[in-house]
């Protein structure tokens, strides 16, 4: 084992590991912090991390097998290594650059989303805008259905219609849709759509209700731009 471990540190298998690492997880900040600017959907980001997970193996048979020379890449079976450490701390520059940006991608983060809390001393008018702007228009949020039937059993028929609609919704990747979660609180056909809205911050809300007459059920559905 203790040759083995040699050996990797000879192949400079450990140095290929921290910087990896070092570089993914930048990597991760950076996605993190840009994609929501450009609304870019959240299974985007999953793909990055997850190649970046795949690689990391990748890159450890790669640092083991090659090497990297001033003639090129060549097999490490055929590289004399006590004679290609010319720069046996260019790896530490790259982890020192990588950590420093990304604390500072993480302090950024945090400032940005620290100033867009809305101040207490703002205008209701200022803070209407702002949240409005804010709000995609590709939002929405199904409220639970309303169920009109003299039959309470009927209630899980209600439950099943609003869970087959998010569903359907929930698979259309540009379209942010609120979770049945959050949205159990609030009735069908609310008083106040607007505040309802804000509070869940879409655009959009749908609303409804199931009515059952006889063998035939009457499902009414409504659409409102909020």
């Amino acid at each position: 084992m203790n040759d083995f471990f040699s050996e990797l540190k000879r192949r400079n298998v450990y140095k290929v590991a921290v910087a990896y690492a070092v570089v993914g997880w930048l990597m991760v900040q950076v996605t993190t912090q840009v994609f929501p600017i450009f609304e870019i959907p959240n299974w985007a980001l999953r793909l990055i991390v997850l190649a970046i997970i795949v690689g990391f193996p990748i890159a450890l048979v790669m640092a083991w097998a090659f090497e990297l020379t001033p003639e090129g890449i060549k097999r490490t079976e055929d590289v004399d290594l006590t004679q290609t450490r010319k720069k046996p701390l260019a790896w530490i520059y790259i982890v020192v650059v990588g950590s420093v940006v990304s604390i500072g991608l993480l302090f950024l983060g945090r400032y940005v989303t620290g100033n867009a809390t809305p101040r207490h001393d703002a205008s209701p008018a200022r803070t209407e805008a702002t949240t409005v702007s804010t709000v995609p228009q590709k939002s929405i949020a199904v409220l639970p259905f309303e169920n009109l039937s003299d039959d309470k059993n009927a209630a899980y028929f209600a439950d099943g219609i609003q869970d087959e609609i998010l569903t359907k919704l929930a698979s259309i990747a540009d379209l942010k849709v609120i979770s049945r979660t959050s949205t159990a609180k609030y009735k069908s056909k609310p008083e106040d759509l607007k505040t309802v809205s804000q509070q869940l911050g879409v655009a959009n809300v749908l609303e409804g209700s199931v009515q059952k007459a006889g063998d035939k059920m009457r499902v009414n559905v409504q659409l409102p731009n909020a």
